[in-house]
């Protein structure tokens, strides 16, 4: 069910309720969520056709991705999850994550691997960045946390397509009417959610 946010609401109002409405769902809501996501990855050629794939783990009422991380494990598929940069403020490294990988918090208090710059990818050699989001609209805009994080590390594809395919994850109640957007934004090709898969 998508958000009910009035249309004049900032990007500051609308991550504030947004969340909120995320952190609402109740843990069946949520178990049911992943577990329907899932069903819809099982599909997605983003993720079938690749090898080298970054997710995320929830934080923040965001979508339990832990299904789908161990699908891709059984599919052989390579798995990194993304660690704020030691020395380059704002972007992010992408670290190997296997069952075994040793984990601690990040200063957003997100788990996140333990810094080894042996298991770090090169996001140009990543075929797939599953990215969180705060909210999204039927454009494919997206709206995140506010820290730029994502944007930087999927400049490339936004500039001249080239890296990474970046797709959105969401609960169906973060999508919006429409959000407000700056002439540098671009929308994301591909959005799942527990009841749809956007493509534009």
């Amino acid at each position: 069910m998508r958000s009910a946010v009035p249309a004049s609401a900032t990007r500051q109002q609308l991550r504030k309720q947004t969340r909120e409405h995320r952190r609402q769902l109740t843990s069946i809501q949520q178990t049911h969520a992943a577990r329907d996501l899932l069903e819809h990855c099982k599909q997605a050629t983003s993720l079938l056709d690749a090898q080298h794939i970054a997710l995320y783990l929830a934080n923040d009422g965001e979508l339990d991705t832990t299904p789908v991380i161990e699908w891709l494990w059984q599919q052989g598929k390579e798995v990194y999850l993304p660690v704020l940069h030691p020395f380059s403020k704002g972007h992010l490294l992408f670290l190997r994550y296997t069952p075994a990988t040793r984990m601690n918090r990040n200063r957003y208090g997100i788990q996140e691997p333990v810094l080894d710059i042996r298991l770090v990818k090169p996001v140009m050699e990543l075929d797939t960045i599953c990215t969180p989001l705060v909210a999204f609209d039927n454009t494919g805009q997206r709206l995140g946390m506010g820290g730029g994080y994502y944007d930087r590390t999927l400049s490339q594809w936004h500039n001249n397509r080239r890296g990474p395919r970046p797709v959105g994850l969401a609960h169906d109640c973060q999508q919006v009417d429409s959000l407000p957007f700056e002439a540098w934004d671009v929308p994301l090709p591909e959005i799942i959610t527990p009841s749809y898969h956007f493509h534009w």
